[in-house]
């Protein structure tokens, strides 16, 4: 008895004390943003709408997947760019999620909305904007498609609408950068994540590998229109915000969302 008693206690101790992957953080630290079922806790802005008004159910819930249609828009698309708010801001985190491009770009969307999405972090709130504000003062972790043509077209880039970020170690102006990820074609699911930590630094992660890494965001630049000057202090540094998915014309979908709160591990 004794001796099976030691014997339980041994492979214990190999499988729990040795092996990496079953010493990984438990799974309840993670907090599930979206249910599954309906978008509770989020909120919707689009272009030409007061804040919460989901113009044509544009973002809508099948299957456990947030989606991104258009077929109730009609007519043209009119620039009716929207996002799709968690309601509470955050600062320190790590967040994951899969996203897809699926079906054509909505007529009379931008070319350059072509298999594009995002996620937008340190967003200002959206009931700090007006109805005709384009985008949020955010920065963007921009998820592209390749386009099947053999150009590669990488994604979990970075895109600043009214914002800047150092890069480098120098105060980057452009509005967009590439990351050092693969091309993903189709309608695969792709993994991504993006690790926070207030202002000090930022990765984002596709499929496992890290693909770009910057710090200090802050608001500045162009890129969106029609903004409260209050909301736009240029040279403010960002060290929390609002977290939303893009909608700018091209049909997305998103799943499986997930925030780990790293505040307590600054």
């Amino acid at each position: 008895m004794i001796k099976s008693v030691l014997y339980a206690l041994s492979v214990t101790t190999l499988l729990f004390g040795c092996n990496p992957v079953l010493k990984q953080e438990p799974q309840d630290q993670w907090i599930r943003l979206f249910n599954g079922e309906n978008l509770d806790n989020w909120i919707t802005k689009i272009y030409s709408y007061p804040t919460g008004e989901n113009f044509a159910n544009t973002f809508r819930v099948n299957d456990d997947v947030i989606q991104v249609n258009y077929d109730g828009y009609g007519g043209e698309f009119d620039d009716r760019y929207g996002h799709l708010y968690y309601e509470t801001p955050f600062s320190h985190y790590h967040l994951k999620l899969e996203y897809r491009f699926v079906g054509d770009l909505y007529p009379g969307a931008p070319s350059f909305t072509l298999r594009n999405s995002g996620v937008m972090f340190h967003s200002q709130d959206p009931r700090t904007m007006p109805v005709n504000q384009d985008w949020p003062i955010s920065v963007e972790m921009q998820f592209l498609g390749g386009l099947g043509d053999s150009v590669a077209r990488p994604t979990g880039n970075m895109c600043s609408p009214g914002t800047h970020i150092v890069y480098q170690g120098k105060l980057l102006e452009t509005h967009c950068i590439n990351s050092l990820s693969k091309t993903y074609d189709g309608d695969q699911w792709v993994h991504a994540e993006l690790i926070v930590r207030g202002d000090s630094l930022v990765t984002h992660i596709i499929e496992g590998d890290t693909v770009l890494t910057y710090s200090k965001p802050q608001i500045g630049g162009p890129i969106v229109n029609n903004y409260k000057q209050a909301e736009k202090v240029d040279g403010k540094i960002l060290d929390h915000g609002y977290i939303a998915l893009q909608s700018e014309g091209q049909p997305v979908e998103f799943r499986n969302i997930y925030l780990k709160d790293l505040s307590n591990k600054k």
